[in-house]
């Protein structure tokens, strides 16, 4: 049974609105002033008010424009009952919220129409929120999911720390590191396009793939090869429309060499050097298109020496592509530029600071995409 609110301060009106509606099958609650019909509105959520316009206390306008700013009564239906007829005036009553008038005096039939109309858009609005929130609930689990399948921290003989923000409607952002042998050490990140389980999937079957190696006869120690055979697991197709970049390197810790390859993925960034005035920042990057777009896609491989106490970044473009406060997006070299003014404490992870940063810059409560960050200090 529905319930609906009548406020209103003049008793006959109470009366024949009450009688009215309970003799269609509703449940009334009545209130004489504003102040305690919103009371009674945040008490009962019901679904649907019928308030008049002008009342002490707590006029009909102020009364619906509180009712609109509780997340709590937001599917409620909100009826202004008035004698004001002037377009500024109804237009007065939208901006405040309101979802429908009814004009004095009443007229019953009007009034019968307009509360079965409002209370069926109370009903889809109410649908529509529990739908929201069931998918809400089911990304959460997802990007638990996504999370759980992640990497512990890394402390010895390398420090690898990271950070997993999904987006509110979770990306498609994982990686992982593992080691090839007791030497090489095996480190990617990888971004699917789109959002929602589409883009999640596929990136969860990349890390069961890499993490199990098993796609035969690939030599995981070469970079190229791995994004190759990717890409020609990967393929697009009809049922398939997602395509992946990737960020895939191997490091071995007695050369102190890293090989890598990357499918139109962001640089790895790598910072060495003692302190600020000999610092010296890498673009680590190689041509190559993402991963499923092309399968003649020719992938290539680079390597540079990892000085001591370098460290290098790998991040997926969720971190950067933020829109600032005064409405441009900041870009990937000011990124950079960050990293290399807070890489300062060796043997301590930075990524906290950073993120502090990148969240103020940042002018939404929730990133609009996945935020995936590796830290690997050598």
């Amino acid at each position: 049974m529905f319930q609906i609110l009548v406020v209103d301060d003049d008793p006959a009106v109470q009366l024949i609105l009450t009688r009215l509606l309970k003799k269609q099958g509703y449940d009334v609650a009545v209130a004489s002033d504003g102040e305690a019909g919103l009371e009674q509105a945040r008490q009962l959520h019901p679904a649907l008010i019928i308030c008049d316009w002008m009342m002490p206390r707590l006029d009909g306008i102020e009364v619906c424009r509180r009712v609109k700013a509780d997340k709590k009564l937001s599917t409620t239906f909100f009826i202004l009952l008035t004698s004001l007829g002037s377009i500024e005036d109804r237009v007065r009553g939208l901006d405040a919220g309101a979802d429908d008038f009814i004009s004095k005096p009443i007229e019953i039939n009007e009034l019968k129409a307009r509360v079965r109309a409002g209370l069926r858009l109370h009903q889809l609005s109410h649908d529509l929120q529990r739908q929201k929130q069931i998918l809400e609930a089911e990304w959460a689990e997802a990007a638990e999911y996504v999370r759980s399948l992640l990497p512990e921290p890394l402390t010895k003989p390398v420090n690898i720390q990271s950070r997993f923000i999904p987006s509110q409607r979770l990306g498609g952002d994982c990686f992982d590191y593992f080691w090839l042998d007791s030497d090489c050490l095996a480190i990617y990140l990888l971004d699917t396009a789109g959002h929602g389980l589409r883009a999640t999937l596929p990136s969860v079957s990349v890390l069961n793939i890499l993490r199990s190696r098993t796609i035969p006869n690939l030599n995981y120690y070469q970079p190229s090869e791995v994004l190759s055979a990717l890409n020609q697991t990967f393929q697009l197709t009809y049922q398939n429309d997602k395509y992946f970049t990737i960020w895939y390197g191997v490091y071995n810790q007695v050369n102190q060499k890293l090989i890598y390859a990357s499918g139109g993925h962001p640089p790895a960034v790598l910072i060495s050097g003692n302190s600020p005035n000999n610092q010296q920042v890498q673009c680590l990057r190689t041509p190559g298109m993402p991963i499923g777009m092309f399968p003649d896609a020719i992938f290539t491989d680079r390597s540079c020496q990892i000085e001591t106490n370098s460290t290098l970044y790998i991040f997926s473009d969720g971190i950067y592509e933020l829109h600032q406060p005064d409405g441009s997006m900041w870009s990937l070299e000011e990124f950079i530029k960050l990293l290399s003014l807070n890489t300062k404490n060796y043997g301590k992870s930075n990524l906290e600071s950073i993120l502090q940063i990148v969240s103020s810059i940042n002018t939404k409560p929730i990133f609009d995409d996945d935020l995936s960050i590796l830290e690997i200090q050598f």
